[in-house]
């Protein structure tokens, strides 16, 4: 099994993970997060990413301390100067969140904050049970998820459809 808290494994994955690491460790990215327990969840980890794919990064903020990760984030200057940042506060099954997209040369990264652990996100854990479940069913599987999702599917409803699932969301957390 891939141990997904650590980078590592992007080094020797395939070309678009390779070059995500190469993106992630030039801009430093999980170091100047490295209080936040930042991972990297979605698609591209699990290698089912189609062309539109961004880089998400999940984050742990104590939202008491929500300006001090805004400003630490600016400070650290994670985000060159140049780059448009769109920041939202979206609200996720009642609970705040903080979302900041913006581009990092060809990749479109997505900075996602909960006042919750990390590997206790629905983002990690929706993850790691996609990727127990394309080791179980196999390539073609695989393919037929990259296949829903080119025709405009979201991830977790691509699963549903194919294993069967009434609430993919809720059902993905069960394995």
């Amino acid at each position: 099994m891939i141990d997904f808290t650590k980078l590592d494994y992007l080094k020797i994955g395939n070309e678009k993970q390779k070059r995500a690491y190469e993106i992630l460790t030039k801009y430093k990215i999980f170091e100047k997060l490295g209080n936040y327990s930042p991972l990297l969840t979605g698609t591209i980890p699990i290698e089912i990413d189609i062309e539109s794919s961004d880089l998400d990064i999940i984050c742990e903020v104590d939202f008491r301390y929500e300006e001090d990760f805004l400003e630490e984030i600016s400070l650290s200057k994670l985000i060159p100067y140049e780059v448009d940042v769109v920041l939202e506060y979206p609200n996720l099954n009642d609970e705040k969140c903080i979302t900041l997209n913006f581009m990092l040369e060809e990749f479109p990264i997505e900075i996602f904050a909960q006042n919750k652990p990390t590997i206790e996100q629905n983002a990690y854990r929706h993850m790691i049970a996609e990727y127990k479940i394309l080791q179980e069913k196999g390539e073609e599987f695989k393919q037929k998820i990259i296949d829903l999702k080119k025709k405009g599917i979201k991830t977790e409803p691509a699963f549903g459809m194919l294993l069967g699932l009434e609430n993919p969301y809720e059902d993905l957390l069960k394995f």
